[in-house]
C-alpha cells in the first residue's frame, strides 16, 4: 500500500510494477493495467484478479477520491473545495496518478462507475492509454423516471448509515448476497459493509448524483463513439444492476462492436460483481484480450 497527493487529496493505492519479471524484453514493455472500482467499493474487490495477472503485467489499483481508504477523514464541511463528482474529475485524478508514478502505458479496467471513468479517462489520455476493458459496465440511455428513483434512492442508502449497525451481529450477510448472483464468502460481505461505511458521505452523494444527470449519461457514447482505442466490455449475463442490454447499447458506439457485439463477453451464472464472483474468468478474459492488442502469451 502507497498513498498520493493528487490535487489537494490524499489517496491509497497498491502497484506491483517493481514484481513483474523484467527478464524479458516483452516483459519490459508491458503495459501496467489499471484497475479502477465502482461507486461504494474500494480497490479490495481487484485483488483476485491482479493476484493472477501481476505476474505478468505491472497492476495498479487505487482507492477513489472519497472511498476505501482515499475517504477524506478530516471533519470540515468543504473537504473537497476544489474537485468535483463528475466523471471527468475523476478522470483528472487519474491522469494526475499516472503522471506522478511515471506510467506512459496503461490499459484501463473499470467496475460499474469506475468503466465510466476508464473510458473518460482514455479520451483524455489517448496517448497513454492503449486499451479500456469495462466490467459489469454500460449504459447511455437517460430514463428520466428511472434515475430519479436509482438517485433518490442512493440517497437515503447514504444518508441512513447508522454507525450502531457495524456492531449488529451478522450484519455482512446480506452484503455477501446483494447484487450477485452466488452468495460470496463472509470475507467479501465484511469487506463490502466496511467500504459502505467508508465512503465519505459528501463524495458517495456526489458521485451518485453528478455522474448519472442526462447530460453525463449522454456523453458516455458520444466518448466511446470518438475512442480509437479497443474498447471491450465483460458482462454478467444474471447483472441485475447493469443489465446485458445496457452493455450491448453502450458497446454498439465502438467501431470494434461490429455486426453481432464481438467486444462484449457475457459471463454466464454472474451478477454484478464479476471480478469477485468469477474472478479467474475475468483474468483469462484480460489476458486473452491483451494477448490480441499486445501479443502477450496466455496464463
Amino acid at each position: 500500500m502507497a498513498t498520493a497527493v493528487i490535487r489537494d487529496v490524499l489517496h491509497t493505492y497498491d502497484w506491483t510494477g517493481q514484481q513483474v519479471s523484467s527478464s524479458t524484453e516483452a516483459s519490459k514493455n508491458s503495459p501496467t493495467l489499471v484497475f479502477i472500482h465502482g461507486w461504494l467499493l474500494s480497490r479490495s474487490y481487484w485483488e483476485p484478479v491482479i493476484k493472477q495477472l501481476s505476474e505478468f503485467y505491472p497492476c495498479l489499483s487505487y482507492d477513489l477520491r472519497g472511498f476505501g481508504e482515499s475517504a477524506a477523514t478530516c471533519k470540515e464541511i468543504n473537504r473537497y473545495p476544489s474537485q468535483g463528482f463528475t466523471l471527468e474529475d475523476y478522470a483528472k485524478d487519474l491522469q494526475v496518478l499516472l503522471a506522478q508514478l511515471g506510467i506512459t502505458n496503461a490499459w484501463l479496467v473499470g467496475h460499474s462507475l469506475g468503466g465510466s471513468i476508464a473510458i473518460c479517462g482514455a479520451s483524455n489520455l489517448a496517448e497513454v492509454v492503449q486499451g479500456v476493458v469495462c466490467v459489469n459496465s454500460g449504459g447511455g440511455i437517460y430514463l428520466k423516471e428511472d434515475f430519479e428513483k436509482f438517485r433518490s434512492a442512493g440517497q437515503k442508502l447514504i444518508q441512513n448509515r447508522f454507525p450502531w449497525l457495524m456492531y449488529v451481529p451478522f450484519i455482512e450477510l446480506p452484503f455477501t448476497r446483494l447484487m450477485v448472483q452466488q452468495p460470496l464468502s463472509r470475507r467479501w460481505g465484511k469487506q463490502r459493509l466496511l467500504d459502505f461505511f467508508a465512503a465519505d458521505r459528501k463524495a458517495a452523494l456526489g458521485a451518485l448524483l453528478e455522474t448519472t444527470t442526462e447530460k453525463e449519461v449522454h456523453q458516455l457514447p458520444q466518448l466511446v463513439a470518438q475512442l480509437q482505442q479497443p474498447v471491450y466490455f465483460l458482462a454478467g449475463s444474471q447483472d441485475s444492476v447493469m443489465e446485458l442490454k445496457y452493455v450491448y447499447h453502450l458497446a454498439s458506439f465502438h467501431h470494434l462492436f461490429g455486426l453481432r457485439g464481438e467486444n462484449v463477453t457475457e459471463i454466464q451464472n454472474c451478477g454484478h460483481l464479476a471480478m469477485v464472483e468469477h474472478a479467474e474468468i475475468v483474468s483469462q478474459h484480460l489476458i486473452d484480450i491483451l494477448s490480441k492488442n499486445t501479443c502477450k502469451k496466455s496464463l
